[in-house]
């Protein structure tokens, strides 16, 4: 970045960084500092209660090590209080120039503490715990390091008694400068230890089953397992084109044709598709397939599974979502959810009987509801428009939409008891699929049949119609096991848990386009 770029207050720093230098001080000194406590840990085990008569300061918190973040000063002449922030939270801090320069020589304070310190910049403490007159547990600091040289101002939030007033909010800055999100938005961070205790959580639930965690490929020779646009890579060594993953479920198969039982992966998948609040192109799939099981099994250890998880990350099976009196809802992960099919979530909710309807008939109905088709459409895709435009949004409350069209499913068995249909389901939370499951198809003749009607899709212009996987279907030639398989979208679910808007406040780093330096 050249110097003409730089604002004012980045400019300044940068003299302060020269200034330090000049005086010897080391402004990324080595990264070893012997931080023995946290900002939590003094809050909540700290008491003057539990000293000993006589000998305040006596215990572990008679000499505590802590590092963080400069957040606030407040300049009290020979003194001054400060805010540290770590990685557990904040704590206060009070700064004496008699204590830090306790010779004739009072520079460290005057100089580098009043002139040279900066809001954002990392420093180490040494001192003990107190509690000042107003009540506030803090330290009393003896010993002070600068860690590193903030070169850049924090945005500026102001806060009061624990209020925030103006925290940042713009998402163009808020995803891509998620670094400094986390700085100045304490309650970010929170949203994304959930998701980790989500993570955690499901591993817990499906390791105590017996279930095996496994990784498949990302890169991938045939992008098949569901119906997307992949994305396009090369690989130079082979000479030959491959596909980011835009699912795991057909290697994860093969290892129930290989003899595995129950078998699991998180999975990093890839989509080459739009964005908007639901969708993000890189996204994160729990998929799990278990020998001997069907998709009525599976809707019982769904449900299992997000009691479970809601408790772990929210301590209750009724999680609250919305923002406002007028949006807010609350939703109970507490089994049993409704099941209902989709022909008559269709027919409740349009007045329409689609189930024997031809595609014709079925592009003629979407036109009567005034839903966009075009001639790429097959009968799966017509379905599936109308059942996302018209019925998807009624269903708050967790609800199976069970036994689809054979047309929309091209991996699942057929149904053992009604005619065109598959046994298949998907939750539906909120508006939103968060699952979807199946009785895995695991007769080669079928598959083949099902993939070769997916090349005619393909034939006809629809870019999300799968592949002919031909070792896959070699793989079933060999024998697969009655089998359930499923797919939960976790940002999805961690979007639920957290009460978040947007697919993006759930990611780390979502994509978006490159900024111009």
């Amino acid at each position: 970045m050249q110097m003409q770029h730089l604002s004012e207050q980045e400019l300044l720093r940068r003299e302060k960084l020269a200034e330090l230098i000049k005086m010897g001080i080391d402004p990324y000194p080595a990264p070893l500092y012997p931080v023995n406590s946290n900002s939590a840990y003094i809050k909540e085990h700290f008491s003057e209660e539990n000293l000993p008569a006589g000998q305040a300061g006596k215990t572990e918190f008679a000499d505590v090590c802590l590092a963080g973040r400069v957040m606030s000063v407040r300049d009290m002449g020979k003194a001054n209080f400060a805010v540290i922030q770590d990685s557990h939270g904040r704590i206060q801090l009070y700064i004496r120039r008699d204590d830090i320069c306790p010779g004739e020589d009072k520079s460290l304070y005057d100089i580098v503490w009043k002139k040279l310190i900066d809001i954002g910049d990392i420093i180490g403490i040494k001192g003990f715990v107190f509690v000042t007159k107003t009540g506030e547990i803090s330290v009393h600091v003896k010993e002070l390091n600068l860690l590193t040289k903030s070169l850049r101002p924090l945005p500026v939030v102001k806060e009061a008694e624990g209020q925030t007033f103006d925290a940042v909010t713009d998402p163009e800055f808020k995803y891509r400068q998620r670094y400094a999100d986390l700085i100045i938005n304490p309650a970010v961070k929170e949203v994304f230890v959930k998701r980790t205790k989500l993570f955690n959580s499901m591993r817990e639930f499906l390791n105590a089953k017996g279930a095996l965690e496994v990784d498949t490929p990302v890169l991938q020779a045939i992008p098949g397992g569901a119906a997307a646009k992949p994305f396009i890579t090369h690989h130079n060594a082979l000479d030959v084109p491959f596909y980011l993953r835009i699912a795991n479920e057909l290697y994860l198969k093969r290892l129930i044709v290989g003899g595995f039982d129950w078998v699991y992966e998180f999975s990093r998948n890839f989509r080459n598709e739009g964005m908007d609040r639901t969708h993000n192109p890189e996204f994160t799939i729990l998929e799990f397939y278990v020998a001997y099981k069907d998709y009525l099994w599976m809707m019982e250890i769904t449900e299992q599974l997000l009691e479970k998880a809601a408790l772990d990350v929210c301590g209750s099976t009724d999680v609250k979502v919305g923002d406002s009196s007028t949006s807010a809802k609350t939703i109970s992960f507490k089994a049993p959810y409704k099941r209902i099919s989709i022909y008559d979530s269709i027919r409740e909710h349009t007045g329409f009987d689609i189930s024997t309807m031809s595609e014709e008939d079925l592009r003629s109905a979407c036109r009567q509801m005034h839903i966009e088709v075009d001639k790429t459409m097959g009968k799966g895709k017509l379905i599936d428009a109308i059942f996302g435009e018209k019925c998807e949004d009624h269903y708050v409350q967790p609800t199976f939409i069970i036994d689809y069209p054979v047309e929309m499913s091209p991996l699942t068995k057929k149904h053992r008891s009604k005619k065109g249909l598959v046994e298949r389901f998907e939750l539906i939370v909120n508006g939103k699929e968060i699952a979807n499951a199946y009785s895995e198809l695991n007769d080669p003749i079928d598959q083949r049949e099902r993939f070769e009607e997916q090349v005619r899709l393909m034939e006809r212009g629809d870019e999300e119609a799968m592949y002919i996987d031909y070792d896959f279907l070699r793989a079933l030639e060999y024998g697969m096991p009655p089998t359930s398989g499923i797919g939960f979208g976790i940002d999805r679910i961690c979007m639920l848990l957290t009460n978040q808007p947007s697919i993006q406040d759930v990611l780390l780093f979502p994509q978006m386009r490159p900024e111009k330096f």
